[in-house]
């Protein structure tokens, strides 16, 4: 079922934020502004879809490191009610993955919430004047790459690199809910 681009929030203003990584660097809008396009990953450590996925994940941030391109993983998970997604634990696997790309930790879960993110990977590609152009999948099968017929988050970023329109339908990511705080 088709989700329209008002449900996906295509055409609003990215939000400021600033949040610490792993590397115990701060992280804001700001530190990406010489990026033409800015892709936002609302991730975590214990979700099945991330854990699938973030190899693909870390090699986009690679492919495009060249390019004006940045990506951002965002953890705003409880970490008390998932101990996994604790800000040790995303240290642990931001180096055992060797992630590229800085990966955040929400503990106030309020740039979630500002977002409106609702799962994991929840994936935000914003162009140069940081307007959302794409909020979908990263491909389309989580499960299996080697089945992988269709790499859209890669047409969306390639798109926005060339100033082109996005024109093909956006199906968005399906993961895990956010684990909000009670």
């Amino acid at each position: 079922m088709p989700v329209s681009p008002e449900e996906l929030r295509i055409g609003s203003k990215a939000i400021g934020f600033n949040l610490k990584g792993t590397d115990e660097k701060y992280y804001s809008l700001e530190t990406f502004k010489d990026k033409k396009v800015l892709c936002i990953m609302f991730l975590c450590n214990h979700c099945p879809y991330v854990i699938a996925v973030q190899g693909r994940i870390n090699q986009i941030a690679k492919d495009y490191a060249d390019k004006s391109f940045a990506l951002v993983g965002i953890n705003p998970n409880d970490e008390v009610t998932y101990p996994e997604d604790s800000f040790e634990n995303m240290k642990l696997r931001a180096k055992e993955q060797g992630y590229v790309f800085p990966y955040l930790r929400d503990d106030t879960q309020e740039t979630a919430l500002a977002y409106d993110a609702v799962c994991t990977p929840d994936i935000y590609l914003y162009d140069e004047k940081r307007i959302l152009r794409y909020r979908g999948r990263i491909d389309d099968n989580w499960k299996d790459e080697s089945m992988i017929t269709r790499q859209e988050l890669r047409w969306a970023i390639d798109k926005l690199l060339e100033n082109k329109k996005i024109d093909f339908e956006i199906i968005p990511s399906m993961g895990c809910s956010i684990k909000w705080k009670i």
